[in-house]
């Protein structure tokens, strides 16, 4: 494996995680909304990650070369209706039904924040790995230099 390689690999972490970031973000944004286009209320996306080079070149390569990493991938955005929605008694909210109960989404505050903070760190640590493979070619550069 090329040091550039290991760039690779640790920009496609950082990309993978601030994407998950952004949708834990618009899943914060979208806690109180009970009306989307379709006139149901919002439902939480996770996103799914995958390892990149799924694909018949990319099995063969690695046939020939077993310690080849390849990086990360998003291989979806994907709606959560396994957790239920929140049912709430407010009879003057326009959005409430024949019962006066409206649904609420299916986020939680606390879930998202949790994800963020793994998000964060799993960012946090491709960026140091990246300085540290950063760190190691500038080294050997300087090795020549002398």
């Amino acid at each position: 494996m090329s040091i550039f390689q290991s760039f690779n690999i640790n920009a496609s972490g950082m990309t993978a995680e601030r994407f998950r970031t952004d949708i834990i973000s618009e899943n914060i944004a979208n806690v109180n909304t009970t009306s989307t286009e379709n006139g149901e209320p919002y439902t939480r996306h996770v996103v799914k990650f995958r390892e990149k080079g799924n694909n018949f070149w990319e099995y063969y390569r690695r046939s020939t070369d077993k310690y080849l990493g390849n990086g990360v991938k998003v291989s979806g955005i994907y709606e959560d209706h396994v957790t239920p929605y929140k049912m709430e008694y407010d009879p003057s909210n326009p959005d409430a039904d024949e019962n006066g109960y409206v649904t609420y989404p299916n986020v939680n505050i606390v879930t998202e924040m949790t994800n963020m903070i793994d998000a964060s760190r799993a960012y946090e640590a491709n960026a140091t790995a990246f300085e540290a493979s950063k760190a190691m070619a500038s080294r050997g550069l300087s090795i020549g230099q002398a």
